[in-house]
């Protein structure tokens, strides 16, 4: 039986969970006030201050460091990997501290989490299917502009964990079949599975659906010109296209629960606005099942907006010719980044080891 702590840092909270096997035996909240972030420069900064408060409720709960088998940490946007799960070293730490990542973000800081806890007890520690996991075929980087390769930046541990779970619906192995795996959540994800790897993606912060929060594909003339126009600085002008479009744009509210009830109320506005999201994503859909050349076991649409009978029915009526509909509501973070350790525990699968650029 193994215990596995596991560490998923976000902006201005930690969640923090223990795992026995599959089990549970606590997955908690730790929030962080603004006033208490603020005094750090930087999300490194933040490394003693959260690991206090992770140790502080491990002890909370009874639970002893001694009893642990491994600690777990969510990746962040390192550098371009295959998926999988990776023991966390001296080079992982040390390109995110010289900043050797593809973006800035509190993800960053759960390789250091984990693995300073670990290294104490003399245990293992790891991390998942980052955002950067790339399993691209060359032809999938290929854009219109040289200097602006297509990047494989997406929700890649709620997908591979979702994929899995669907294969096991399906009584295959996810290294035997070829799926479509849809993420719905404040950025969308649209993805191409075949024989175990995403080979083609959405990027939900640029090339992608526009999402509840986010811009997506928009008209590259107009971008310009309002790029152009004098209104925006570029920090503003990305706070605008990654928290402010989307849904917001259009109707000033990220809430999809909030858009339905207008719609219940007859707001004609929000029901085009939330259908033209539904549509983009099964035009995205359209795509991938392409990328497979046709070649679908099936579609399979998670994330929190998967609860939303309006956006899925909307997505079935508009796709489900293509393939299989699964859905699978909801996103476990947790629960993923707890099983790619538990099966490299078991000897399942060999943890990888992080070499830097790949």
């Amino acid at each position: 039986m193994y215990k596995i702590l596991v560490i998923n840092p976000g902006g201005t909270s930690t969640k923090v969970g223990v795992y026995e096997d599959e089990n549970p035996i606590f997955v908690e909240v730790v929030k962080h006030s603004n006033d208490e972030l603020s005094r750090f420069e930087t999300h490194l900064d933040q490394y003693e201050f959260r690991r206090n408060h992770i140790i502080e409720l491990i002890e909370e709960k009874g639970v002893s460091l001694k009893s642990l088998s491994a600690v777990v940490g969510r990746g962040g946007p390192f550098l371009p990997l295959e998926s999988g799960t990776y023991r966390i070293n001296e080079r992982i730490l040390n390109d995110v501290k010289n900043g050797k990542v593809q973006a800035e973000h509190i993800s960053n800081i759960g390789v250091f989490l984990a693995h300073g806890i670990a290294e104490k007890i003399g245990i293992p520690s790891f991390f998942v299917d980052p955002v950067s996991v790339d399993e691209f075929e060359p032809v999938a980087r290929i854009s219109g502009v040289k200097e602006i390769p297509r990047l494989s930046l997406s929700h890649a541990l709620n997908m591979k964990a979702v994929a899995r779970r669907a294969s096991k619906q399906l009584k295959k192995n996810y290294e035997n079949v070829n799926l479509i795996i849809v993420h719905l959540g404040s950025g969308i994800s649209v993805s191409a599975h075949e024989n175990g790897r995403q080979i083609d993606s959405s990027n939900a912060n640029d090339e992608a659906p526009f999402s509840p929060q986010r811009a997506g594909m928009v008209p590259l003339i107009g971008l310009i010109e309002l790029c152009y126009s004098g209104e925006f600085t570029m920090k503003e002008m990305m706070k605008k296209l990654l928290k402010q479009s989307g849904l917001y744009s259009h109707l000033k509210t990220d809430n999809v629960e909030e858009v339905e009830k207008r719609i219940n109320h007859g707001d004609k506005e929000s029901k085009l606005v939330l259908e033209a999201m539904a549509y983009q994503v099964s035009k995205w859909i359209g795509q991938m099942a392409v990328v497979l050349s046709g070649k679908i076991d099936a579609i399979v649409i998670s994330g929190g907006i998967a609860n939303s009978e309006f956006v899925v029915g909307y997505i079935k009526r508009k796709t489900d010719f293509l393939a299989e509909i699964i859905v699978l509501p909801g996103e476990d973070e947790m629960e993923a980044l707890a099983m790619g350790a538990l099966r490299v525990l078991r000897g399942e699968e060999e943890a990888k080891q992080y070499g830097g650029e790949k």
